[in-house]
């Protein structure tokens, strides 16, 4: 009896010490002006936030709650506002690396400017004989008309050069790179490609969609060092915007291998949702079921991203009417509805996720058919997505509302096509365009992106283009088609919450929740009180991973 009574006793001390030693955290980020959201969606309000061992949030603190006594770090905000890492639902990691360090044509705003950028390019950097670059854009350069092979030939006679177009749907040879890939009037459009022609039938230099492999066949491969390179520089610009994590649309196996040596080097800090580039990508890569999580829950190949039309910028998204500016022409239908089906088929059956590109409403309206086809087949939590959904037919924006889809929207594609759709389509067929907010009223889960390197990866302007469809110029003043505008707490969480749970990640990030990994973003201001043009503009000045600094503003 003695000695139970001690046991006891032992027990009751043991106890006691514990509730008078203090709790342990191994850091604290203190006087912080902290926005997250709960598990039913809500804003809420943080003052602190503690953060354990494993880099995950132990739990967050209101002003006046106690705070540990003893810790590894503590940090000051002082005020400044704190947000859950940002997550760009929609990008292509190694294209913002790769736009990056060649040559940069999105900033031109004519045919002269991009002319001499190329000129000074070239002379620049005699080797490699290949020139690449990308970002042109004939709307911005109000050309009229696409670009042609003879607008870069005199300007670097002899070397072969390739420039993508902004959308990354089509691009420009010169006459050089056409030469080394056998380009000819007698070469035929491949199936889901188009090859632009002079009144002769010459190509002219622009390859749309699929018609562009026939130069990129010919175009040297980069070496392993310069993917390491552009990996380096794309986590870095997306670190810098308060990015942590992203979903790369089209991952290839030399994509993988690039993460993957970056991630054994313990280079890799932005955390990747991948979704391979087509179903022989997928099965390369993840054989049968999508990954586990890698370093730390920073890669996983979670699905396949597949592509059912091309853009509305070089007339590639598909139709259900002929487009205004060029009658003859519907755009291009990439696949067959019984193909669409049995590639959705083939990844769905070994549980990996399907992202379906589509742009215009003949093919937003295809795939939306697929799915409800494939739904009563393979049961269960599937959260199927269709990236962009921009056109869309009124009477088919209920059908997202079914089946679990995801409406992966990007919102700066709103304010930079406006202009163009209304050319391309005309105003009355744009009833269903960029509708965000029909989207959330319908209780369809909007997951926001950029589309990097098509857009900027900066989240901020796409935060304001949300809030009020308007351009950086305020343009149009309102709003265009106001009534799709959303709330800043509806935008964030789709940067955020929505976005994690598209890729299935709402379990480790998405929220600053307690067990959730630390990733969160400083701020320069705080963007639930900022107005347009400030929300617009603000920056990030830290953003942490796991608990630790990732990146500090210069």
């Amino acid at each position: 009896m003695i000695a139970r009574l001690a046991g006891v006793g032992r027990i009751a001390l043991a106890a006691l010490a514990l509730i008078a030693t203090p709790a342990l955290a191994d850091g604290l980020i203190d006087n912080a002006n902290g926005y997250t959201f709960d598990d039913k969606g809500r804003l809420v309000r943080f003052d602190g936030l503690l953060i354990d061992g494993q880099g995950r949030v132990a739990k967050l603190l209101e002003r006046g709650d106690k705070r540990p006594e003893r810790l590894d770090f503590r940090l000051d905000a002082k005020g400044r506002t704190i947000i859950p890492g940002l997550i760009d639902a929609h990008g292509h990691v190694m294209g913002l690396g790769e736009a990056a360090l060649s040559l940069d044509l999105s900033g031109t705003k004519s045919l002269a400017e991009a002319q001499e950028a190329l000129r000074r390019y070239a002379a620049d950097r005699p080797t490699p004989l290949w020139i690449r670059g990308g970002g042109w854009n004939q709307e911005r350069w109000q050309l009229g008309r696409f670009p042609t092979a003879a607008d870069i030939d005199a300007v670097t006679p002899g070397r072969p050069v390739v420039l993508d177009r902004v959308d990354g749907h089509a691009l420009l040879a010169n006459s050089a790179a056409m030469a080394a890939a056998g380009i000819s009037a007698a070469t035929k459009d491949p199936p889901g490609g188009r090859i632009e022609r002079d009144a002769k039938g010459q190509p002219t230099g622009v390859f749309v969609d699929s018609a562009q492999q026939l130069i990129m066949a010919v175009v040297p491969a980069m070496l392993p060092r310069e993917r390491d390179a552009a990996l380096a520089k794309a986590q870095n610009i997306l670190l810098g915007y308060g990015i942590t994590a992203t979903a790369d649309m089209g991952t290839s196996p030399d994509d993988w291998l690039t993460m993957r040596r970056a991630g054994d080097a313990g280079r890799l800090k932005v955390r990747i949702i991948s979704y391979a580039g087509g179903i022989p990508a997928l099965l390369a890569v993840a054989g049968t079921g999508p990954t586990p999580w890698l370093y730390d829950g920073r890669l996983r190949m979670i699905g396949v991203k597949l592509y059912d039309d091309g853009a509305l910028g070089s007339r590639g998204a598909w139709l259900k009417a002929p487009y205004a500016d060029a009658p003859g022409q519907k755009g291009l239908r990439f696949l067959e509805d019984a193909k669409l089906r049995n590639l959705m088929s083939r990844a769905a059956m070994d549980g990996f996720q399907t992202a379906v590109h589509a742009i215009g409403d003949a093919a937003n309206e295809q795939v939306l058919g697929a799915i409800e086809e494939l739904s009563d087949t393979y049961k269960g939590d599937r959260r199927w997505r269709i990236e962009h959904a921009q056109i869309v037919d009124p009477s088919d924006l209920p059908r997202f509302a079914k089946n679990g889809i995801i409406a992966s929207m990007q919102p700066v594609h709103q304010t930079s096509d406006h202009v163009m759709a209304e050319a391309r389509l005309g105003s009355g067929r744009l009833g269903g365009a960029y509708a965000w907010k029909t989207m959330l009223d319908n209780k369809v889960p909007l997951a926001f992106g950029s589309d990097y390197p098509v857009e900027s990866p900066n989240p901020f302007p796409a935060l304001a283009a949300a809030v009020s469809r308007e351009d950086p110029s305020g343009q149009p003043p309102g709003g265009w088609q106001p009534q799709q505008a959303i709330s800043i707490a509806e935008a964030v969480r789709a940067f955020t919450a929505t976005a994690a749970f598209a890729g299935f990640a709402e379990d480790r990030i998405g929220s600053l929740a307690p067990g959730h990994f630390a990733d969160f973003v400083i701020l320069d201001r705080d963007i639930f009180t900022a107005g347009v043009a400030d929300l617009r503009s603000t920056r990030a000045v830290e953003t942490w991973i796991a608990g630790k600094r990732a990146w500090t503003a210069p």
